[in-house]
C-alpha cells in the first residue's frame, strides 16, 4: 500500500494507472453487491435523469479511499463528492456511468476513474462489472482491455461505419439530436445507442464501433474513456478546430476522421 507522495512521485503515471484500476474494480464490486441487495431510485435534472443510492454509495467509497491513500489530491465526482487538493493530481469519478442501464439490469454500465496531473488526464480505467471487462490506459503507454492491447476501429468508409451516440436529458436537446440522427442514418451503415458514454469510447478503441459522437457530456463521462480511445490510436475532436468536450465529443479512427468530422460539422451536430 502506498500513501501520500511528493509531486515528483505523483507524476508517476504508472502508479496512478494502477490505482485507477484498483479503484474502478473495487467500486464495481460494491455496485454489484448493492444492486443485488436492492436500491432506491430518484431523479436529478429531469425526470429521465436517474440517480440511485448505489451511485452515491459507490462515489463515497471512491472519495474516501482516495482520501485515505492520497489525502493531498483533488477529487471531482459526478454526484457531488469531491474536494480541493494541492498535489497537482485530480481524480475524476463517475461511480455508475449508465445509471438507467444499471437500474434496468441492462449490461452496459460502468465505473469510470481518471487521474489528471496539472489538468492533463494521464491515466484512466473503465470497468464494466456486468461483463467483468476492464479498459484502461496510461499516457504514452497504450490502451488495453485487460492485458489485450487496443488498436482502434477498422478502416471503413462512412457508408460502412457503425456509429455510436447518446442523447441528453433535456427534451429540447433531444429534438435536436433526433434531427442529427435522422440525417446521419442514411449516410452511415448503422447507429447504436448503448447508454454509457465511457463504454462507447472504449468500444471505438476496441473496434466494436467505428465512430462515436455525443453532445453534453461532462468530464466524468469522457475523461477516462477519451484517454483509452486516443491511446488506442483514435482521433478525437470537438469540431471546427475545438478540443473534445461538453459542446461535442467525437471519436473515430484516423482513416475515417476527416470525413466523419466533416459530416458532423455539416449536420451542425454540435448545435443542438
Amino acid at each position: 500500500m502506498w500513501c501520500d507522495v511528493a509531486m515528483s512521485d505523483a507524476a508517476d503515471y504508472d502508479r496512478l494507472h494502477e490505482f485507477c484500476r484498483e479503484l474502478a474494480r473495487g467500486a464495481g464490486d460494491i455496485a454489484q453487491r448493492a444492486r443485488a441487495a436492492g436500491f432506491s431510485i430518484s431523479t436529478k435534472s429531469t425526470p429521465t435523469d436517474l440517480v440511485t443510492e448505489v451511485d452515491r454509495e459507490v462515489e463515497t467509497w471512491l472519495v474516501d479511499t482516495i482520501a485515505e491513500r492520497r489525502p493531498r489530491d483533488a477529487v471531482l465526482g459526478e454526484e457531488g463528492g469531491g474536494r480541493p487538493g494541492d498535489s497537482g493530481v485530480r481524480w475524476i469519478l463517475d461511480p455508475i456511468d449508465g445509471t438507467v442501464n444499471f437500474a434496468l439490469d441492462l449490461p452496459s454500465w460502468s465505473v469510470s476513474v481518471a487521474a489528471e496531473v496539472d489538468g492533463v488526464v494521464v491515466a484512466g480505467c473503465i470497468h464494466n462489472p456486468s461483463s467483468d471487462e476492464t479498459f484502461h490506459a496510461v499516457q504514452g503507454g497504450g490502451a488495453f482491455l485487460g492485458d489485450l492491447p487496443l488498436r482502434g476501429p477498422r478502416a471503413v468508409p462512412l457508408s460502412r461505419a457503425v456509429v455510436g451516440t447518446g442523447f441528453g436529458y433535456d427534451a429540447g436537446r433531444r429534438m435536436g439530436q433526433a434531427r442529427v440522427v435522422a440525417e446521419l442514418l442514411p449516410v452511415v451503415a448503422d447507429i447504436r445507442r448503448l447508454g454509457s458514454a465511457a463504454l462507447d469510447l472504449c468500444a471505438v478503441a476496441a473496434g466494436r464501433l467505428d465512430a462515436y459522437f455525443e453532445v453534453g457530456l461532462n468530464p466524468w463521462d469522457w475523461s477516462a474513456g477519451l484517454l483509452v480511445a486516443e491511446e488506442a490510436g483514435c482521433v478525437a475532436s470537438g469540431l471546427d478546430g475545438r478540443a473534445p468536450g461538453t459542446a461535442m465529443t467525437a471519436v473515430t479512427g484516423p482513416e475515417l476522421a476527416e470525413d466523419f468530422f466533416a459530416l458532423l460539422t455539416r449536420l451542425r451536430a454540435d448545435q443542438v
